[in-house]
């Protein structure tokens, strides 16, 4: 069987290669393997020929895949060019927890079942949104870059400028899947009182947690401090607009590590100046990297990382996994886990 592997700076091809191996290890099917590496991260993902998030050309997968079965891939497009150029493909596996980078109606048209993998990135992704969370209501990131650049901020201990504990403040929390759910966990063991703001969220479970289920109205306007964790729709582009950022409590802070499309930026800054915003974290972008002329780098309390919320080695070590666990099934003629498109089954 020939398998392309289109690894990239992240979850490389010897983690994929090793990973597929491993899991085929039992088998008699023989592997023959065709590589493309990618640069995501060094350079930033973009969109491609119709797909998003994606890191390559569209030429240089349909020349690597060489006649292959079987592809395992993070960032790779896989676009209506790519499929139609590739008879012999029948699986994409890929490891990211939504296949933005596959153009999925194409894929189902080729007969392609294409995979993924929720949750891979779920604790590191939960670990960073709390990491964010602490740093900007207990000011420690921009008190230590101040401090590193030869500012004393004594005055973060006065009464009018200290921090918020989690402890007994009401933090909300728009979305619940799998990385809001361990965010809910983590604040209720803080002490904190968690509201939930998902329509599709089935309220047991958000009780179980020891969270309460509201709307998002609701929850911008009882919160001290609010952490998205949505998936990226159309439904939920722009989900807090400038009107519903009105809603927080004056001196509120916003915590961004899921997509930059949840947010618009446009109102944030004048936020932030106003005190409308007491804090602001963010980890994702509308524009990623953020232009030269970026108006919230000089705006007060902001926490600016570069998309690094998944960026663990547990989180590349088990995507591998995922994707090669998927392969093996594919092999085995076992059923797929996690068909991003079902439709697909029936053809």
């Amino acid at each position: 069987m020939r398998i392309l592997s289109a690894g990239d700076e992240f979850v490389g091809n010897d983690l994929l290669k090793a990973a597929v191996r491993a899991e085929l290890s039992g088998t008699t099917t023989e592997v023959e393997f065709r590589e493309l590496s990618l640069p995501w991260p060094i350079e930033p993902f973009g969109p491609v020929a119709g797909v998003n998030e994606a890191s390559g050309t569209e030429e240089d997968v349909i020349a690597a895949l060489d006649d292959a079965e079987v592809a395992v891939t993070q960032m790779a497009p896989f676009t209506r060019k790519v499929f139609e150029a590739a008879p012999r493909l029948k699986l994409v596996s890929v490891c990211r927890g939504g296949p933005v980078n596959i153009d999925l109606a194409a894929a189902t048209e080729a007969g392609v079942a294409v995979t993924f993998a929720p949750g891979r990135n779920a604790a590191a992704a939960a670990e960073f949104a709390i990491g964010l969370l602490l740093a900007a209501m207990r000011r420690i990131s921009t008190s230590s870059a101040e401090l590193l650049s030869g500012t004393w901020r004594g005055d973060y201990y006065t009464y009018a400028n200290a921090g918020v504990e989690l402890e007994g403040t009401t933090v909300g929390l728009v979305g619940f899947g799998a990385i809001g759910a361990r965010v809910a966990k983590v604040l209720v063991a803080f002490g904190a009182h968690v509201l939930v703001s998902d329509p599709y969220a089935d309220r047991a479970a958000v009780e179980a947690v020891g969270a309460q289920l509201t709307d998002l109205d609701d929850l911008l306007r009882r919160s001290t401090a609010v952490s998205l964790h949505a998936r990226l729709t159309e439904e939920t582009r722009h989900l807090i607009s400038a009107e519903k950022l009105a809603l927080l409590p004056h001196g509120a802070v916003l915590v961004n590590s899921a997509r930059g499309g949840l947010l618009d930026y446009a109102p944030l800054a004048d936020a932030l100046w106003s005190g409308r915003l007491g804090a602001l974290a963010l980890d994702v972008y509308d524009v990623e990297p953020p232009p030269a002329d970026w108006a919230l780098r000089d705006a007060p309390n902001v926490i600016a990382t570069p998309h690094l919320g998944g960026a663990s080695k547990q989180t590349a070590d088990r995507a591998a996994s995922i994707v090669a666990a998927e392969v093996g099934r594919y092999v085995r003629g076992e059923p797929l886990a996690n068909v991003a498109n079902p439709d697909v089954l029936t053809r």
